[in-house]
């Protein structure tokens, strides 16, 4: 081969060469192009999900300090004759005294408990009507000590407070329920009142973390709003 054509095949292998390249380099571009349209796609939906979460959290917290708010400006005078206290974070409203709820080991009200439910029952209502649209669900609570004094053993004592403290609240749902005031509302109340009993599983503790027996032994009304429903379904989906 003459040098002439070794110049010239050589330019033209050389011209191959760089054109093969100039492919290659197109094709790298082109993928990096479309990774980089994912990622965007993908953060695109993160924040998309993000600002969802986000809004429900800020309506949850609007809402929690909404009902708040009401319970406080309709109950805080009543409070301290009721031996009562409002839980602000947990939107709770719980009745203190053992003595006035009930005897010990029965589930019949005491009449001052009845006197206290026929007052605070139709306001109590009457606030969250307000606010129906945001709950999900109002529970009526029970909750004991883990004393029974002919029990055989800590568990016995705890099936047997917890038959004590479920049937406290289904006297409590019961009663509130057939008020001739809360005739107008017994399906909302049907739909959207439940009556629990935890027995001894949600111990009041003293400060050295003892049982505090007499705290334990309580009765309160819980309000859950449905954004926490919404915020779980968003973060299983």
């Amino acid at each position: 081969m003459s040098v002439r054509s070794e110049r010239l095949f050589g330019a033209r292998g050389g011209g191959d060469e760089g054109e093969h390249w100039l492919t290659i380099s197109d094709l790298m571009a082109g993928l990096m192009m479309v990774f980089l349209f994912i990622s965007i796609t993908l953060m695109r939906s993160a924040f998309i999900e993000r600002d969802k979460i986000k809004d429900i959290a800020v309506a949850y917290r609007e809402g929690q300090v909404a009902i708040n708010e009401a319970l406080w400006e309709e109950f805080a005078d009543d409070l301290e004759r009721w031996e009562a206290v409002i839980d602000s974070e947990n939107l709770s409203f719980e009745f203190k005294s053992p003595e006035v709820l009930f005897q010990a080991g029965e589930i019949d009200l005491q009449p001052r408990f009845v006197e206290i439910l026929n007052d605070f029952f139709p306001r109590y209502l009457a606030v969250l009507k307000r606010f129906e649209a945001a709950i999900n669900e109002v529970r009526i609570e029970g909750h004991t000590s883990s004393d029974w004094v002919t029990a055989a053993g800590e568990d016995e004592a705890y099936f047997k407070n917890m038959w004590l403290s479920q049937g406290r609240t289904r006297a409590v749902l019961e009663y509130v329920y057939n008020l001739p005031v809360v005739a107008e509302d017994k399906r909302w109340v049907k739909a959207n009142v439940a009556a629990v009993g935890f027995s001894s599983s949600r111990l009041v503790l003293d400060r050295a973390g003892m049982e505090d027996r007499d705290a334990s032994r309580r009765v309160l009304f819980r309000v859950f709003t449905n954004a926490e429903t919404q915020i779980r379904k968003i973060l299983t989906e």
